[in-house]
């Protein structure tokens, strides 16, 4: 029997799987505030929908993390109050995040999400960690796709300059 080759759930983390975990948990919190903010902006009914699915994922995989931590007798790091509902129309025109804004802005962070999933997958020795990030992973994949759709159906997308190839006659 070699090392750590056991039940996962009975071998230790590793500095990297706690540093990993505990900087995904603290950074999925702030992002379900801002997330919360974010859809009292949002006037469309899908992105608004979109904005819900993200928020319920993100306490999913903060409910996941947590009960991992705890297990594992690490401190969990701070949460940010709920963000209250606000009606759109009292937020002044200049003030609101537009639309296309948001969801450029979650479309990086689901980008970034997919990074940090990976990282962490890569640096795990429990195959329980690596699995739950990678369900996670595939998680926010499919988001990703669902905004990457919604961008293109209702014209927010704005994709890098297109390289098309010219055919040459020789």
């Amino acid at each position: 029997m070699g090392i750590l080759s056991g039940n996962p759930k009975d071998e230790p983390m590793h500095y990297g799987e706690v540093f990993g975990t505990w900087s995904f948990l603290s950074t999925a919190k702030g992002m379900i505030a801002g997330y919360q903010t974010l859809l009292n902006h949002a006037g469309d009914e899908d992105l608004q929908k979109l904005l819900v699915n993200v928020i319920e994922a993100g306490k999913s995989e903060i409910q996941e993390i947590e009960t991992l931590l705890k297990e594992n007798g690490i401190g969990l790091p701070p949460t940010p109050p709920e963000r209250p509902n606000a009606r759109i129309e009292s937020i002044p025109v200049g003030a609101r995040f537009s639309d296309p804004e948001i969801t450029a802005s979650l479309s990086k962070d689901i980008a970034a999400g997919l990074v940090a999933c990976s990282q962490i997958i890569g640096q795990c020795v429990r195959e329980d960690v690596a699995m739950m990030f990678g369900q996670f992973h595939m998680q926010k994949a499919q988001l990703g796709a669902k905004a990457l759709k919604l961008n293109k159906e209702k014209g927010w997308l704005v994709p890098p300059p297109l390289h098309v190839r010219e055919t040459v006659e020789c």
